[in-house]
């Protein structure tokens, strides 16, 4: 007998709950195949099979929290243990008839475990409910059962429209079943009751990731003393830049030339000025680090994520903008690891992308630095004493951790991300 145990997932991370059982008791587990989706505080993660065999034994349910170490599933294992083989040629007349014997209770398997999914099963290959992330983390939080959900996909997957549209079914038909259950002179309800009966509301479970967000959000303005200093950007040179050379960046490099990547070589460059800004806080101690691992903030699915770009120091313009894209890319699939969101020193967030003309950016803890970004806006702007200007503009703003970084090293390492800002070519002859 065979265990499934949650691995060791990170160096912090100590526990995870059971998203989704990829596999049911009674299926035959090939070695390396997926068993069972962790969702952590971070990342999902699919645990597989060390060995060939039965599954048994589900000891933890979807929804469960589990900690490293703890066994999850039993598996029996079996030596030189295979899938099923297909009837040989001569004993196909033989297993005909005990075939179409077993068809009607095969068949009320298969619509146990997916009713909508009337593909017949092909070869060795187990069938069960097939339904996209998206969808089972929808029906994970609205606490239904994937199931009951109908959908109008040929193979039978559940998308999350099939859930939206099952959820706001049962929603109608709640409201249905209320409504004909008032009785005809119904008793007048108390003030508190009246202002909440008729009152639509939807309850949602957070998810482990959001709670985690949460909690470390929180962790950071109670811990750190947070100051926030802002500054302004004339974005006319990098915007000019951008559309001489954007068409030729292109096809050479088969990636588009954005503002990141000009924000991160100026960061960069500010950050080998003012090292303490690189810095983080380790009991009596200062951390200052000489290398350069950029977490540059994205909107995902579960909630923002903060994906590393390694070693930002000597990627160049177009490996940046290349890593930003596939971070970008692995996020919203939902396939960052844990690899890709550790270790970062310093955080990049743009605001602008959702239309933010100004912010204060939260620090991600144990970092010392985050840079907010937001919305390029045109606006008057003095030349000199005679001339005034519509610029394109955005404001930027420092949070730091004032209990190492003082005002005025934050204030200067602002103004010099400016200033490279605002001559680009400069950012070409930073090393």
């Amino acid at each position: 007998m065979g265990e499934i145990k949650v691995p060791e997932l990170a160096e912090s991370i100590s526990e995870g709950t059971v998203a989704q059982w990829l596999k049911q008791v009674g299926d035959f587990v090939e070695k390396g195949d997926y068993i069972v989706e962790l969702e952590t505080d971070k990342v999902n993660v699919e645990i597989t099979a060390e060995d060939s065999g039965v599954l048994t034994e589900l000891l933890a349910g979807e929804g469960d929290t589990v900690q490293v170490g703890e066994t999850i599933a039993r598996l029996e294992a079996k030596e030189g243990a295979s899938a099923p083989a297909a009837p040989k040629a001569e004993e196909k007349q033989a297993e005909e008839a005990p075939k179409q014997e077993a068809a009607p209770a095969q068949q009320k398997t298969v619509e146990q475990v997916a009713p909508a999914a009337e593909a017949p099963q092909q070869g060795n290959q187990k069938q069960w409910l097939i339904a996209s992330p998206a969808a089972r983390k929808a029906a994970r939080e609205r606490g239904i059962k994937l199931d009951q959900v109908p959908t109008t996909d040929p193979l039978g997957r559940v998308r999350k429209h099939d859930i939206d549209s099952y959820a706001d079914q049962k929603s109608n038909e709640q409201k249905q079943q209320a409504q004909a259950s008032k009785p005809a002179n119904p008793v007048s309800p108390s003030p508190a009751a009246s202002e909440n009966s008729d009152k639509p509301v939807e309850r949602e479970r957070m998810s482990r990731r959001r709670q985690t967000i949460a909690k470390r959000l929180v962790e950071v303005q109670q811990t750190a003393a947070m100051l926030t200093t802002f500054n302004e950007v004339d974005m006319t040179a990098v915007m000019a830049l951008r559309k001489r050379r954007k068409d030729k960046f292109f096809e050479q490099h088969d990636v588009r030339l954005g503002f990141m990547s000009f924000f991160t070589k100026a960061v960069v460059a500010a950050l080998k000025k003012y090292p303490l800004l690189n810095a983080e806080i380790q009991g009596n101690e200062l951390l200052i680090k000489k290398f350069y691992d950029i977490g540059i903030a994205v909107s995902a699915p579960d909630g923002l994520v903060v994906p590393v770009v390694r070693d930002a120091d000597r990627k160049t313009f177009a490996g940046i903008e290349g890593s930003i894209v596939d971070l970008a890319k692995k996020a919203r699939d939902n396939k960052l690891a844990l690899k890709d969101l550790q270790g970062g020193t310093f955080t990049i967030t743009n605001g602008g992308v959702f239309g933010s003309l100004m912010s204060t950016p939260i620090l991600n803890g144990p970092q010392v630095g985050i840079l907010g970004m937001h919305k390029v806006q045109l606006r008057p702007v003095a030349i000199d004493e005679e001339r005034i200007e519509n610029r394109p503009m955005m404001y930027i703003a420092l949070s730091y951790d004032h209990r190492i970084v003082d005002g005025k090293e934050a204030v200067s390492f602002l103004a010099t991300v400016k200033e490279l800002l605002e001559d680009p070519e400069s950012l070409l002859l930073e090393g």
